[in-house]
């Protein structure tokens, strides 16, 4: 079935498109939707800047066909996510893609070793958000997470290039860093969607009330210790970040810095999360991007 209309297929161009009108259209999506991920790829080689966009372009067509479709039943966004799937591995059995979208994903997955399991991780993980609206523990969200975080840190690692295999692990680290730092910034958001993304052990063990929607005192003790447990992801990826090319090792760690800070915001805003969104300005990232490449050239 045709995917229905959402922010990511709105822009979608019509008619058949070039290699390179796919990778700009990638780029577009990372521009408009992830801004973090999209100033931090200013500091990689120009050359490895596009294949990042494609997989950031993947992800969130993926994404949006769960989120963003508006009151279309669950069973229609399973087929178009189902169908989205069969597509690009398809496509990417042949070699070649001519959807807007794929064909950049296909061009990068050719050449660089990513494993295509990495993608129905992605997917599994895409297809739990439709029927799984919380996770009992840590291990049980660590196993969503297993494909919808960590497994972008897997994908990433043949474009960054390590010099050791040891930074896999700590790849997989900073993706579920990045991510837990989404599930603190967005518990509003995700109260909206009908989803938790904190263990209900932890929500239990702090007494936190998630219909009160409150910054209460069991509510700070709980994102404190999410917090907590979110840091020591970050000091690990740190380890890896240290495994990888300069040029590689600038950009992850301009990523890791500004993703963090939002924990930094949040604190700062006293734990509230339900009146105010963390964030870091756009101004904060084009700065950061400006000190860690200005001392080297672009």
């Amino acid at each position: 079935m045709p995917t229905p209309p959402t922010p990511t297929t709105h822009l979608l161009p019509k008619g058949r498109v070039t290699l390179a009108q796919s990778y700009a259209l990638c780029k577009d999506f990372n521009k408009r939707h992830g801004t973090t991920y999209y100033w931090s790829t200013k500091v990689l080689p120009a050359e490895k800047r596009p294949h990042v966009h494609a997989l950031y372009g993947f992800c969130r067509y993926a994404d949006d066909i769960v989120d963003e479709l508006g009151p279309v039943p669950i069973a229609h966004r399973q087929t178009a996510l189902a169908s989205f799937g069969e597509r690009f591995f398809r496509d990417l059995a042949a070699g070649s893609s001519e959807d807007p979208v794929l064909m950049a994903v296909v061009d990068t997955v050719s050449k660089f070793p990513i494993d295509p399991e990495c993608f129905r991780r992605f997917l599994r993980s895409m297809t739990m958000d439709l029927t799984v609206d919380k996770y009992e523990t840590w291990e049980d969200l660590l196993h969503y997470m297993d494909g919808s975080a960590a497994v972008i840190g897997e994908m990433m690692l043949p474009i960054l290039e390590p010099h050791d295999t040891a930074a896999f692990h700590h790849a997989r680290d900073l993706g579920n860093a990045f991510q837990l730092t989404n599930f603190l910034r967005d518990v509003n958001e995700d109260l909206d969607r009908g989803r938790v993304y904190i263990p209900q052990e932890d929500v239990r063990r702090f007494g936190v009330d998630f219909l009160q929607r409150e910054c209460t005192p069991q509510f700070v003790a709980m994102m404190k210790f999410e917090i907590a447990r979110c840091r020591q992801l970050y000091a690990s990826a740190d380890e890896g970040i240290a495994m990888l090319p300069h040029r590689s090792a600038r950009c992850i760690r301009a990523a890791r810095e500004l993703y963090s800070q939002i924990l930094d915001q949040i604190e700062g805003q006293q734990y509230d999360v339900f009146s105010k969104r963390a964030s870091v300005s756009t101004m904060q990232k084009a700065l950061m991007v400006t000190r860690l490449v200005l001392p080297f050239g672009s």
